[in-house]
């Protein structure tokens, strides 16, 4: 995020710029801290409203997936910000050491 913006605006930034699709915020729906960085991270669930996806410098591919998929490709510590996203009642708050969930 840039100083300058909210996580909201960050998130559709970096989207954008990692992607080349425009996305919608509708709602926090966790917190994700990696107790091996100390780095803290918001995961946002977004829809796509414009734009076609595509590569770029910080996104060597880009792929629409099934929930399934996505969670089945990932660690558990990324497959819960999935889970988490499709589910009532966040946000969620985690801690995580990178792979596995603490």
């Amino acid at each position: 995020m840039e100083l300058d913006e909210t996580p909201y605006e960050g998130v559709v930034r970096e989207v954008l710029e990692e992607t080349g699709v425009k996305v919608a915020p509708e709602r926090l729906t966790g917190v994700y801290k990696n107790m091996k960085l100390g780095v803290v991270s918001l995961a946002i669930l977004c829809r796509p409203v414009d734009g076609e996806p595509q590569t770029s410098d910080e996104a060597v591919s880009v792929a629409w997936l099934r929930p399934a998929e996505a969670i089945e490709a990932m660690p558990e510590a990324r497959a819960i910000r999935v889970t988490d996203a499709l589910s009532e009642g966040g946000p969620f708050v985690r801690a995580h050491d990178g792979t596995s969930l603490l």
